[in-house]
């Protein structure tokens, strides 16, 4: 493929390639340290955290780890919310020459057994609150050590203090651990770790930094291997996406959880990179991060539809003043033409879309934030260093201009491959291409289109329906805040259309009303013949529609009837 139609659509600030200094991803927080010693890198509910503070933190914490036996390659966990012993476990972890293991903090025992037995993690760093739920599944996976943090170790006086009771109130117990034997106090780490560098060789193209965990929505979780120049390469190439902002002087808020790759990578890693000032929230509340974004003026923000949806929709969005907003990422699931609209003109800053996958750590394309040509309904265009092309599927037949087929990407950041799966890695790769398993196409100017999931794809009647343009109809309808169209069985159609919606506050609509709306705007055969109003939708921690669940939910309602006719 050497046609690269894309970028003569770029503007002159953004260069087409990218060089990388080889280095590993924590050097970038070595060098931040040099540069900013008394900079706040982070700031978590009203504590500070400078990046000296910080830097030291993370080395505590990795010669802590190197006590305990850790090795070059072996593979930590993390399961925490954003917040900083987040941050400074992560980077403790590459400090000491281990691999990190993001795990989810809401993952029932069941996935956390299945998630440390398959990356063979030998230490994890949790919340106090989930240490029940570890202790009970420790003995089915390779754990020697359980380090135990709580929200209120990085929380300012007084609200450290008043912190457990709220915890009680909120889950009805609290957890009480004493640091001896397996189990080990964050706070006594932090006490006798020694903020010593440790001399750990590294290889910066083949040495994984992390094993990020695919969603699982498709099958059992496999864990993506990504290395330190997949990260590096990513980050920098946001950061030359966002060409208008300043090193050292921004500040990102981080709703995006960092056991997410997109969050890791757009907030974490690109802040550290470029010395900038996170702002962390330990989960997505709107109250709770609009008063942020009013008090702590973050410029940069990464998040997901259902993120700025929720925003949008708060009956008091006008109380509060948003305009330090320049930037905002969407990502994890297609963003609705009129969200970015509205979000937009309330704010005054740029929302683009874009996308990528875990595979590709994860950022491939996106729209331009400033300046140039943005498209309604496309991802954008390849970011510097990638490659994009639509291969006919199960196939490298590339496609012509305007004609469905997979979305396929290469370049820097692309995953080394499936951790312990080598004939999944060989069906995902192919010459160096990743095969995205989306559907979509390229018009003639380089901009990229995202039709659907492969997997998602509805074939009723023989007619081959994508959910997405569905939704785009739907979400045009004013009563709807959230929807999502998916397959269900259909004895005659093999598939038909069935419709989730979620209504905003204070609006109705009835299912004739949806049905004819639909119709104003969609050839017969893909209108939804079943419609469901819910008060919410299942979704991925980053906001992402579960489709694939209320697909199962309807396949096991269809078995059950047919069983009892």
């Amino acid at each position: 493929m050497t046609a690269k139609p894309w970028l003569s659509q770029y503007p002159p600030e953004i260069p087409h390639t990218l060089s990388y200094d080889p280095i590993p991803v924590q050097e970038y927080l070595t060098r931040a340290y040099r540069d900013y010693p008394e900079k706040v890198a982070i700031h978590f509910l009203g504590k500070d955290l400078t990046y000296q503070e910080l830097y030291e933190s993370a080395l505590k914490f990795a010669n802590y780890l190197r006590s305990l036996g850790i090795q070059k390659g072996d593979r930590v966990a993390i399961m925490l919310p954003n917040c900083p012993q987040n941050v400074i476990g992560y980077y403790g972890i590459l400090y000491a020459g281990g691999i990190v293991v993001q795990t989810n903090p809401l993952y029932t025992e069941r996935e956390i057994a299945y998630q440390m037995k398959d990356s063979g993690a030998k230490a994890i760093l949790s919340l106090d609150i989930l240490f029940p739920r570890i202790s009970k599944v420790i003995k089915e996976t390779n754990l020697e050590n359980i380090i135990i943090t709580g929200i209120k170790d990085y929380l300012p006086f007084p609200k450290n203090l008043v912190y457990p009771f709220i915890q009680k109130k909120q889950y009805g117990f609290t957890v009480k651990v004493e640091h001896r034997g397996m189990n080990h106090l964050f706070p006594e780490v932090m006490k006798v770790g020694k903020a010593q560098e440790i001399d750990v060789p590294f290889d910066f193209e083949e040495d994984v930094a992390i094993l990020q965990y695919t969603g699982g929505t498709t099958g059992f979780p496999k864990g993506v291997m990504l290395s330190h120049k997949n990260l590096i390469a990513n980050a920098s190439m946001c950061d030359a996406w966002l060409y208008r902002c300043k090193k050292g002087e921004e500040t990102i808020l981080g709703i995006l959880p960092f056991f997410h790759v997109y969050g890791m990578t757009t907030v974490m890693i690109l802040s550290v990179m470029l010395g900038n000032r996170m702002v962390l929230l330990p989960k997505f509340d709107v109250d709770s991060a609009l008063k942020t974004i009013d008090k702590q003026k973050p410029t940069l923000f990464p998040g997901a539809p259902t993120i700025y949806i929720g925003l949008l929709n708060h009956p008091d969005i006008a109380k509060y003043d948003l305009s330090s907003i320049q930037a905002c990422l969407s990502g994890s699931a297609p963003l609705p033409v009129e969200v970015q609209e509205k979000f937009e003109e309330v704010t005054g800053g740029k929302l683009v879309e874009g996308y990528g996958l875990t595979e590709s750590s994860p950022v491939t394309h996106a729209n331009f934030v400033w300046d140039n040509e943005r498209i309604k309904g496309s991802v954008g265009v390849p970011w510097p260093d990638t490659e994009a092309a639509i291969f006919q599927v199960d196939s490298t037949e590339p496609m012509p201009p305007r004609e469905i087929g997979e979305i396929c990407v290469r370049g820097p950041q692309i995953m080394k491959g499936y951790w312990n799966r080598p004939e999944d890695t060989e069906n995902t790769m192919r010459d160096g291409w990743l095969l995205t398993g989306d559907l979509g196409y390229m018009d003639e100017k380089g901009f990229f289109y995202v039709v659907d999931r492969k997997k998602d794809m509805i074939i009723a009647g023989g007619f081959n329906i994508y959910p997405r343009e569905i939704e785009e109809v739907l979400y045009e309808h004013p009563a709807i805040q959230e929807c999502v169209a998916v397959g269900v069985p259909d004895p005659y159609r093999g598939e038909t259309v069935k419709a989730y919606v979620v209504l905003k506050e204070d609006h109705q609509v009835t299912e004739e009303e949806l049905n004819a709306f639909c119709r104003e705007h969609l050839a017969a055969f893909k209108v939804p013949r079943i419609y469901e109003f819910r008060k919410e939708l299942p979704k991925t921690a980053v906001g992402k529609i579960l489709r694939r669940s209320l697909v199962e939910e309807e396949k096991e309602k269809y078995r059950e009837a047919s069983a009892t006719s």
